[in-house]
């Protein structure tokens, strides 16, 4: 185990051990493997460029919080013998590393940027000494593989390493809050795209976001939720979300005939003329409201009507705990096109797989495709070339004869690639 606290040289139980290896340790190896990729590609090793966290992109500045964070978690939890909050700490945080910030982080991995580089790498650092005493033999691989060769006064062992030590002036409270809230937005409208069936491919012209904390995110987060959500705008709910949804009201007439006896019927047919709109505000504000009935004024109770929600023609809203999101569904023959472009360039980019290409490869392409899609990848072409690493692109059969097309049935789309 570690050294520098007082567990270090004790049992990790094995209910913590089971649930690392079930749920954690493949990501946490993925991404090591992923790090040492893409630093290989680039040339890249500590020191080499990086700025101080500071300063660094508001991605990376998060993800020092929260391994700050989760040292201090961590410790305490170990310190108390607690191996179970041990083991859902560290995997929800290799979660959030994997899914949220390597994910969103991932065209700067490409591009050899030394902040993102940095910080990955140093997350690794300590996320593997915090991993040291319940998974032994994994982590002193990645140690010896990914730490030691770049680092001269990295210790012998990760065993004989030092136990992390938490930098108070890296956490960041606030920024925390913000993150979970861009994640939470990212959630919905991922299940709002779900519910209308809409492809993550596809991009759509704007979503809307109602949230009490909407307000407060800096610039660069709300840029990040509009990549997330493959949209071109991301504004505010409140002044356009009260159009955006449709509300039906009708009796719950077990409840009502417990107050209202035979009049029943009479308060019923009133709360289906009612303004169902106004009805939902009422019954949020205070949870009862006022209908007519016959020419006199009843208050029912919000147990006695029932208020569905549907989100008009032409838009996908989805709430959960007080935040919303609506996505704009209307596809333009432009963001119908723009669509297909990714839909190509996911091709590509499975075929390079497919061939054995390295990440760093770059490719001649040629292609043969008919109607919308040729018009795409004309439209997209400077784009598709540098998502793909294309040097050349071309419409027509590849100039080479041996190499193999590749086709795809629902695109109607023959591609050639051959390694530069």
């Amino acid at each position: 185990a570690c050294s520098g606290s007082p567990w270090a040289t004790r049992r990790v139980g094995h209910g913590v051990l089971e649930e690392i290896v079930r749920k954690v340790l493949l990501t946490y190896w993925n991404t090591v493997a992923f790090h040492a990729l893409y630093a290989r590609t680039a040339g890249w090793k500590p020191g080499d460029g990086a700025p101080p966290v500071g300063e660094r992109p508001l991605l990376d500045r998060w993800l020092a919080s929260r391994t700050q964070a989760l040292t201090r978690d961590v410790t305490d939890a170990l310190e108390n013998f607690d191996t179970q909050r041990t083991g859902a700490l560290i995997s929800a945080f290799v979660d959030e590393l994997s899914n949220w910030y390597v994910r969103r982080s991932r065209r700067r991995f490409w591009d050899g940027d030394p902040a993102a580089l940095a910080t990955l790498h140093e997350t690794i650092d300590v996320l593997t000494r915090l991993l040291a005493p319940v998974t032994p033999f994994v982590t002193e691989r990645v140690w010896q593989d990914v730490v030691r060769p770049v680092d001269p006064e990295a210790a012998e062992s990760v065993h004989l390493a030092s136990w992390p030590e938490v930098d108070e002036t890296l956490l960041d409270a606030d920024l925390d809050g913000q993150m979970n809230l861009a994640r939470r937005v990212g959630e919905l409208g991922r299940a709002a795209r779900a519910e209308a069936k809409v492809r993550t491919r596809q991009p759509l012209a704007r979503a809307l976001v109602g949230s009490p904390a909407w307000s407060s995110l800096p610039e660069a987060l709300r840029d990040e939720v509009a990549t997330e959500l493959n949209v071109a705008v991301v504004d505010s709910l409140a002044a356009a979300g009260a159009d955006l949804v449709e509300h039906s009201a009708k009796a719950n007439f077990r409840a009502l005939g417990k107050r209202f006896g035979k009049q029943t019927p009479e308060v019923a047919a009133a709360i289906a003329a009612a303004d169902a709109r106004a009805l939902a505000t009422a019954m949020k504000e205070s949870g009862r409201a006022t209908i007519d009935v016959a020419g006199r004024p009843e208050t029912v109770d919000a147990d006695e009507v029932v208020i569905s929600e549907r989100p008009r023609e032409g838009w996908s809203v989805v709430n959960e705990q007080g935040e919303t999101v609506a996505l704009d569904l209307e596809l333009t023959p432009e963001l119908v096109r723009a669509g297909l472009a990714r839909e190509v360039i996911r091709l590509v980019q499975e075929t390079r797989k497919a061939s054995g290409f390295e990440v760093s490869d770059r490719v001649e392409l040629w292609w043969e495709a008919d109607g919308e899609v040729a018009t795409a990848l004309t439209e997209h072409e400077a784009t598709i070339a540098d998502e793909v690493l294309a040097t050349y692109v071309t419409q027509g059969a590849a100039e080479d004869s041996e190499l193999a097309g590749h086709h795809d049935t629902d695109l109607g789309l023959t591609i050639w690639l051959r390694r530069v």
